[in-house]
């Protein structure tokens, strides 16, 4: 086929509410990254939460978003996709203004009625509203605006538009916290987000597409969510996978107060944290072209071994340096894993399923982010202000990656799946 040919597919295959939600999808990432690089800096250095609640808390903020994404689908289904977006991003510009908001003096009286870190942890739950209906309405719009014989492409352009907002939203965040003060991080998150709800609004259109099934019962949610809690050997691998992400969330929740604390006070903490998304948007391709040989199940287990080795170049090498080239590493081993990932849970969905167990394939990425957060907390107080080698918190970090890799070679060996690894 001649480019001149494909490029007609192209620009003939995507319909208007394609390019609206996936345009929309860069500045939501923009505001979550942003926000989230900046949280463990605002709660520990404004809000003066110590190591411990920073951790938990930031790992409160990232969790619940996964955790709602499993419900999110069926609400997006009942309300249609251009109401729920136009809730979510309402919804998400009022969390993000209140996250900045949360040493106001009009909050103040709120704050009396209950412990500062119950308030906050109520606030930091808001966001996580919003994004479990964005993400489903985003890429039901993708499935449904693009015709079959770019639909693959669809999907590489929406996952190349979240990792341009997880590229940019660091950035931005970074510029914020210089020129304006870190309170002012969470209000130009709130003014993107506000700004999507007005294109959404304007220029979006429910997409249809003869044929579409309507959206299950309630009863039928329920039995399909049944159906994929037992026989519990899915449930098992979700489990042990969720030890991948307690390592890879340590980046938001662990790695800013280890740097501004044991490392240079006056480091750029959210230009650093801009290294995982840059190197996704630029490797992604070559790296899955390379690796295509191998079974998703084996890929698994090696992007998790080479995840769980980054952060002992932290550990090794305690500078800024070090921390870029950690991440660096961290991010090669989610390339290699995160699409196998979703290919082997889509072979193992019974028909009519793949909605609910692609669901509940989030399921891990929250618990990690709610384990995570607290484990590392744990770990940076107890060898850094207790023992004195916070170094050794990375240790401990990474040996919960190690101990998932082999869970998961077990796991691929004492069970058998319906579809070979």
């Amino acid at each position: 086929m001649s480019v001149s040919r494909r490029l007609q597919e192209i620009r003939d295959g995507f319909e208007r509410p394609f390019w609206v939600a996936n345009i929309s999808e860069i500045f939501e990432r923009l505001a979550y990254y942003g926000a989230f690089s900046s949280l463990a800096l605002y709660l520990q250095g404004k809000l003066n939460f110590s190591i411990e609640q920073t951790g938990t808390l930031t790992g409160l903020f990232g969790g619940m978003v996964w955790f709602l994404a499993i419900f999110g689908g069926a609400v997006a289904d009942k309300l249609g996709f251009r109401r729920a977006l136009s809730l979510a991003y309402l919804i998400l510009a009022a969390a993000y203004f209140l996250i900045g908001s949360i040493g106001a003096s009009w909050l103040a009286p709120m704050r009396s009625l209950v412990p500062l870190w119950l308030f906050v942890a109520c606030v930091l739950l808001l966001p996580a509203l919003g994004i479990a209906l964005v993400k489903p309405c985003v890429v039901g719009t993708t499935a449904r605006a693009s015709k079959e014989n770019v639909r693959t492409l669809g999907y590489s352009i929406y996952y190349t538009m979240v990792n341009i907002g997880g590229t940019a939203g660091p950035f931005v965040a970074d510029w914020a916290h210089r020129h304006l003060g870190l309170e002012k991080v969470f209000r130009i998150s709130a003014l993107s987000v506000f700004a999507m709800f007005f294109l959404v609004l304007f220029f979006f259109r429910e997409p249809h597409k003869p044929g579409d099934e309507p959206a299950p019962s309630l009863l039928q949610v329920v039995r399909n969510f049944r159906a994929v809690l037992w026989p519990p050997q899915f449930l098992i691998f979700l489990v042990i996978f969720t030890g991948y992400w307690i390592v890879f969330w340590q980046q938001y929740t662990s790695l800013p107060g280890f740097i501004h604390t044991y490392v240079n006070p006056n480091a750029r903490v959210e230009l650093i944290l801009i290294t995982d998304a840059a190197i996704v948007v630029c490797l992604t391709f070559v790296v899955n072209y390379l690796a295509r040989k191998i079974p998703p199940f084996h890929a698994v287990i090696l992007g998790t071994v080479i995840s769980s080795m980054s952060w002992l170049v932290l550990s090794f090498w305690p500078t800024v340096a070090g921390a870029v080239c950690s991440i660096a590493v961290l991010a090669l081993g989610e390339i290699i894993q995160q699409p196998p990932y979703y290919a082997y849970i889509s072979r193992l969905a019974p028909p009519g399923q793949q909605g609910t167990y692609m669901g509940f394939a989030f399921l891990p990425i929250g618990i990690g982010s709610l384990v995570g957060g607290w484990f590392g907390g744990a770990m940076m107080h107890h060898f850094g202000e207790v023992a004195h080698h916070p170094e050794r918190a990375w240790w401990a970090i990474s040996a919960v990656g190690f101990a998932t890799a082999l869970l998961l070679w077990i796991y691929d060996r004492a069970i058998k799946s319906k579809e070979p690894a």
